[in-house]
């Protein structure tokens, strides 16, 4: 729930800022109902800790991926990695819990574990739909492995070894995609249509060559009055020279417009995210993020 929080402002991708915000209020539910439920089995309300160190440094790194380009790690440490091992871990010890006299905790068993088959469910389509190109790909595969050892060295969350995934319980219904998964990448994805203003398609546009430009006064000139540019990721992008741009998706949002742009060039592309607001002298830049960068390895 803390990880997902705080990540809430440091991701630029749309879809995924919605799912993390969608899914921490569960959580908060999630924490409260465990809280209340201890100090009735003679525990203290509202404390844990850690089974053992090696968790602590599990989680440590589960909420490392702080940079705006990891995304994706952020996404497959929470929805690939640590929440299928608390579905497992819930299924199994809903399943050893006495159903004669511990009614209470089973019953909030089995809400967390309805929540975390739709958690996991939304989270794999967002991580599978960002996490497009074999570079990524290949980023996602070396961050599942890292996590799954520290995992695995740490005993679980519980310290008394990993569940097994088809642990009693997981042959129930199988989880549906929810959480509005598809409408948070739809506002993404391209469409064969955008209401974009004329105003603001030639205002992106000129933006855009600046940015491949690396024109850093260009680009400032931009900005929205309070805006400085080194408080955006211009910095990031100009680690990379670039040749070409292309809108590849675009969003409204009450009086603002999200357009996503794709920068390429020979050593390397970025992806920005970029929130224009209406002003008495036109269009300027409110926000811009580098949702993503992907460098070419030198042969």
């Amino acid at each position: 729930m803390r990880a997902l929080g705080g990540w809430i402002a440091l991701t630029p991708e749309l879809s995924a800022k919605l799912l993390m915000g969608r899914h921490v209020w569960d959580l908060a539910q999630h924490c409260d109902a465990f809280g209340q439920r201890l100090p009735e089995l003679r525990s203290r309300a509202q404390v844990s800790e850690a089974a053992n160190p090696a968790i602590v440094t599990f989680m440590d790194s589960v909420e490392d991926a702080e940079a705006p380009d990891q995304t994706v790690e952020r996404l497959v440490g929470v929805y690939g990695v640590l929440k299928p091992h608390l579905l497992a871990t819930y299924r199994e010890h809903q399943a050893r819990a006495n159903p004669v006299y511990e009614p209470p905790t089973r019953r909030i068993l089995a809400r967390c574990i309805d929540d975390e088959e739709r958690h996991i469910a939304a989270g794999d389509t967002i991580l599978r739909y960002l996490a497009a190109g074999p570079r990524v790909i290949e980023r996602v595969s070396v961050r599942r492995r890292h996590l799954e050892g520290l995992l695995a060295a740490a005993g679980g969350v519980t310290g008394d070894g990993l569940p097994t995934r088809d642990a009693p319980g997981a042959a129930g219904r199988p989880a549906e995609l929810s959480d509005d998964a598809q409408e948070f990448i739809r506002l993404e994805k391209t469409t064969g249509s955008w209401p974009v203003p004329e105003s603001l398609e030639e205002a992106q546009r000129a933006f855009a060559e600046a940015l491949v430009a690396g024109d850093g006064a260009s680009v400032a000139r931009w900005l929205a009055p309070g805006l400085e540019l080194e408080a955006t990721g211009w910095s990031l992008l100009r680690e990379t020279s670039y040749a070409s741009h292309a809108t590849v998706a675009f969003a409204r949002l009450g009086h603002h417009r999200l357009v996503k742009t794709r920068l390429d060039g020979p050593s390397g592309s970025a992806t920005v995210l970029v929130r224009w607001a209406s002003a008495a002298e036109g269009w300027r830049v409110a926000a811009l993020d580098v949702a993503g960068r992907d460098a070419v390895r030198p042969a």
